[in-house]
């Protein structure tokens, strides 16, 4: 990715599996995939339907996990709701599990944003492959 991107991300059911009100335990890669989204200078913005206390937990919770949001249910730290503004993230990217076809998995979301492959397993040699014929 060459210019700097705004993504939106949801935290219940994207960050972490769905236990709401509670929270779920982290789905796997998606605090990796965050970081290095932020290492390479992009901009991310937590957009959830929780809020209050709820909202509060999550934000703290992915601060223990090394990651701290541009903005929190809005499209700049400064934003203030008012009825002249949609409610709209401004974002070039969502990621979240109530995407069109569900949620893909924090791997293919990296292999998707930072155009890489995974690596292919490496055969392994048999139990006797040792032994020449």
């Amino acid at each position: 990715m060459q210019q700097q991107l705004t993504i939106a991300v949801d935290f219940d059911g994207t960050i972490v599996e769905d236990a709401y009100p509670g929270i779920g335990s982290p789905m796997l890669f998606a605090f990796d995939t965050l970081k290095k989204i932020q290492e390479e200078g992009h901009i991310l913005i937590l957009w959830t339907y929780r809020s209050g206390k709820k909202l509060d937990e999550a934000v703290n919770f992915c601060k223990e996990n090394g990651i701290e949001f541009y903005a929190v249910n809005k499209s700049y730290p400064e934003e203030v709701y008012t009825e002249e503004i949609s409610r709209k993230i401004n974002a070039d990217i969502f990621i979240d599990d109530r995407n069109f076809g569900g949620m893909v998995s924090w791997g293919r979301i990296y292999q998707e944003l930072f155009q890489t492959q995974p690596e292919k397993p490496q055969k392994k040699r048999g139990l006797f492959s040792f032994i020449r014929k």
